[in-house]
């Protein structure tokens, strides 16, 4: 009786043990779907970033060939900006003193920040000068365009370039690495120039808004690197001797065992300055650009005002460059540079004013418009230069979701161009 009555229940619960077994299957088929699709899905999107990836590089690989093939056209012309607030004057500013500089700007200028039509971005045409016809004046401050000194925004020497190839969409553009401070001056080790050195280093870290651990990490990387191999400002031509083993004519052929008599041929090589100049850059442009310098760091914004981020390695040179253009660096750019020779706020602030409404033409040009402070400049003179040379030309290829970019650093002396380093990212 007892028997029955177990047979008796077991039938009525095998229809629940199916139905679990049966989730239970579509739970472990969904899981085991999901996951087969998730790979199918992954492995797609990785087969169509390395298409994509592909197509950019190409295109950004094109895009170098074409930069280098044209890059005897480039002669940056500078403009005059008389009634414009200087671009070294923003990129330390907070927001609100920013807005105040430019209220007042636009107030002696007589101009309003809306066009007559009320949308932002209209081109506000002035009656006194003709220079704020590419000026694009807007209602928030914060995105008012400010020319620099070639016109396009500083460093710019020109206006980004940005064309198709195919589907890849590319942008360059081209910095003047003279307008920076040069990275090379802090590893000085001149013993007339080690105190200047180090404190005209010191105020540019902090006028470019680095906090003083930030300025340690950077000094102690940078020792690092000098240990490596000091950097040098002066350069003279070296002469080297060398002596060539040269085969005699008169070799016998008596017996293959004797020994042919040789003569030696003597040979001065001489390496110029110029060659030994570019070595050295070369040189630190691969060490600058290295792991031994943390670059990320250094490109961290310091400052946000309005859309523009600033950061310490915008104003940073990290090619090696030498010398700085006066007519084209930033405020602290050029009181690091006057520093080595003292006066150095007084001189940058004389130098601002006067390449607003015309450039300097030489060194000679500076001495006779800022007399009273020759002596200072013409301790300073193998630091600064009124022309610049030194450009890097950024590269940006993009294609879907793949991006990528290529820096090259040249030097250009009137038709004359050399390639100092190229880097892909």
């Amino acid at each position: 009786m007892k028997k029955a009555f177990y047979n008796r229940n077991s039938g009525q619960n095998r229809p629940g043990i199916i139905l679990l077994i049966t989730l239970v299957l579509l739970v472990v088929m969904s899981i085991l779907g999901y996951t087969l699709s998730s790979q199918v899905l992954t492995q797609r999107h990785r087969n169509q970033y390395i298409i994509d990836y592909s197509k950019a590089r190409y295109g950004c690989d094109s895009a170098v060939k074409y930069a280098l093939a044209t890059l005897k056209e480039i002669d940056p012309q500078l403009v005059s900006r008389p009634n414009e607030p200087d671009f070294s004057d923003l990129f330390a500013l907070n927001e609100a003193e920013r807005q105040e500089l430019l209220a007042k700007w636009q107030l002696q200028s007589g101009i309003s920040a809306i066009g007559d039509s009320g949308r932002t971005g209209d081109k506000i045409e002035s009656s006194d000068t003709s220079d704020f016809n590419d000026v694009y004046l807007v209602n928030d401050f914060g995105s008012m365009r400010i020319r620099g000194p070639y016109g396009p925004e500083w460093p710019l020497i020109s206006e980004p370039e940005e064309f198709d190839i195919g589907s890849v969409k590319v942008k360059i553009e081209i910095e003047d690495e003279n307008a920076k401070y040069p990275l090379g001056w802090a590893l000085l080790n001149y013993p007339e120039m080690t105190i200047e050195s180090e404190v005209g280093f010191v105020t540019f870290c902090e006028m470019a808004g680095l906090e003083s651990e930030q300025i340690e990490s950077l000094k102690y990387e940078l020792n690092k690197i000098g240990d490596v191999k000091p950097f040098k400002l002066e350069f003279k031509p070296i002469t080297r001797v060398v002596r060539t083993p040269v085969p005699s004519s008169r070799a016998t052929n008596r017996s293959s065992t004797r020994r042919t008599p040789t003569t030696t041929r003597v040979q001065r090589k001489v390496t110029t300055i110029e060659t030994q100049i570019f070595e050295q850059t070369s040189y630190f442009a691969r060490l600058f650009h290295s792991s031994l310098l943390d670059t990320e760091a250094l490109a961290r914004p310091n400052t946000v005002t309005g859309n523009s981020k600033e950061t310490a390695l915008k104003y940073i040179g990290t090619w090696g460059s030498r010398k700085v253009n006066i007519n084209t660096a930033p405020r602290h750019v050029l009181e690091a540079a006057f520093i080595f020779g003292g006066n150095e706020v007084e001189i940058a602030e004389e130098i601002i004013q006067r390449r607003r409404k015309e450039p300097f033409t030489d060194i000679a040009d500076l001495k006779d418009s800022i007399s009273k402070y020759r002596d200072s400049i013409s301790a300073c003179e193998e630091y600064i230069s009124t022309r610049s040379t030194f450009f890097t030309i950024k590269i940006t290829a993009v294609s879907g979701v793949a991006k990528a970019s290529s820096v090259i650093a040249i030097t250009k002396t009137g038709d004359r161009v050399e390639r100092i380093a190229l880097i892909n990212g």
